[in-house]
């Protein structure tokens, strides 16, 4: 009997439908719009696409609309570090951010869609901006954290068979220890001001292909 009285009790928190509340502040989308979207989808009554692409479908859409005016641009990216800096970018900053690495992944490391890279990089901005990048152009993303040693990163290397690996200066010594083991990888790519013997510069690619814009994706 306890056991029924429980499952009764999920059952109606289940169903609870969430309060009328607008959406992160915004008038136009409520809470209970977002529901109900999920709800179709869930129940059949939306068609799921066959092909589906977070950054054209989502972060583009959401673009789309503040072009048009019927969205204030806010922030789509905040992040601030404990020094208390901050990098904030509306959906249309992100989405023309995101398409200038995407032609950096495939024109300058030659990347092409299917292809694996390995993305070791600390939460700084350039994290979001290459893992959206990769989403657009197709290209697998294969995450690990900046603790990896140099027997990890050989290990994450060989068994993806990823074929360009996204990192630190700090990190950068650890990868060349082990690269001559790895003959799949063909880009090294690095997220520093400095540079590096045997390195793609990624921070020198993105102010070339800033100042260079053709948007592939």
């Amino acid at each position: 009997m306890k056991l029924l009285l429980k499952l009764q009790n999920l059952k109606f928190l289940w169903t609870l439908k969430p309060p009328n509340r607008t959406f992160h502040g915004h008038p136009r989308l409520l809470s209970s719009d977002v529901y109900s979207q999920y709800e179709s989808i869930r129940q059949g009554k939306q068609e799921i696409p066959k092909y589906f692409n977070f950054a054209s479908d989502v972060l583009d859409k959401w673009s789309e609309i503040e072009k048009a005016g019927k969205r204030p641009p806010n922030p789509a990216f905040w992040w601030v570090n404990g020094e208390g800096e901050e990098v904030k970018w509306s959906f249309e900053e992100l989405e023309f951010l995101s398409r200038k690495v995407a032609n950096v992944l495939t024109k300058e490391c030659g990347l092409q869609k299917g292809d694996r890279l390995i993305l070791i990089l600390p939460r700084i901005p350039e994290w979001w901006l290459v893992k959206v990048a990769c989403m657009r152009a197709g290209i697998v993303i294969i995450p690990g954290t900046s603790q990896l040693s140099a027997k990890d990163i050989l290990y994450r290397l060989q068994a993806s068979k990823a074929a360009c690996i996204v990192t630190t200066d700090k990190l950068a010594p650890a990868v060349d220890s082990v690269a001559s083991q790895c003959q799949l990888l063909k880009t090294k790519l690095m997220v520093s001001k400095g540079s590096r013997e045997g390195w793609l510069n990624f921070t020198e690619l993105y102010h070339v292909e800033h100042r260079a814009i053709s948007l592939l994706y």
